[in-house]
């Protein structure tokens, strides 16, 4: 079951005013590098547009590494507006040669949630269960809604073990598709560092729901 993300009140607000949405309108065909550029010369409305386009995949991003507990939302929410701040802040210092746009934002995004989750003084809530699978939709039977219930909670406990690192690993892998090299470059770490992540979460998660020590 995917989690429906609704962007908070300082990405709808971007693009409130007539004038703004109609300005919106003439850049819905730019790159994000052209954006980040008008964006790098003082220009909110461009940046307003790279809200709108990446604002829910970066709260979704950030719930992925906080969990989805009612208070990991609202801590998301808040790791999501400061990575677009320091984004904003940072834009003339944004090299498109270097980075695509939405890898150097998922970095930003994953260094703040996972600092945060890391600062908790106890284990947050778990990933939801889709980032591993895609459970039954149509119409499941009384038995069959029983059994994938158990599976999501199993599951759903295993992942809560996990450091909020492997976590994000998984999350850009398995759930936003990304490739190796992307996901790597979002981490901050190599492919095979990436390699050796996801590694230790699927071993660690297969000990978990196997009932090893």
């Amino acid at each position: 079951m995917a989690h429906s993300l609704t962007l908070p009140s300082w990405c709808r607000a971007a693009a409130a005013t007539p004038a703004r949405t109609a300005r919106l309108m003439d850049l819905a065909g730019a790159t994000d590098a052209a954006l980040m550029q008008a964006a790098a010369a003082g220009d909110r409305t461009a940046f307003a547009e790279l809200v709108g386009r990446h604002g829910e995949r970066a709260l979704r991003l950030a719930l992925r590494v906080l969990g989805d507990s009612p208070g990991a939302r609202d801590e998301a929410e808040d790791v999501a507006q400061e990575a677009f701040l320091r984004a904003w802040q940072a834009a003339a210092g944004f090299d498109p040669e270097r980075a695509r746009f939405t890898t150097w934002l998922h970095r930003i995004v994953l260094n703040l949630a996972i600092d945060r989750a890391r600062r908790r003084a106890t284990a947050g809530p778990a990933l939801g269960p889709e980032v591993l699978a895609e459970w039954p939709d149509p119409a499941p039977g009384p038995e069959e809604q029983a059994a994938t219930a158990e599976r999501a909670a199993t599951l759903h406990a295993a992942l809560a073990t996990l450091p909020a690192k492997h976590r994000a690993a998984i999350a850009l892998a398995y759930e936003d598709g990304l490739s190796g090299a992307e996901a790597a470059a979002a981490l901050d770490v190599s492919e095979r560092a990436l390699e050796g992540l996801l590694r230790r979460a699927r071993q660690a998660l297969r000990a978990l729901l196997e009932g090893k020590p």
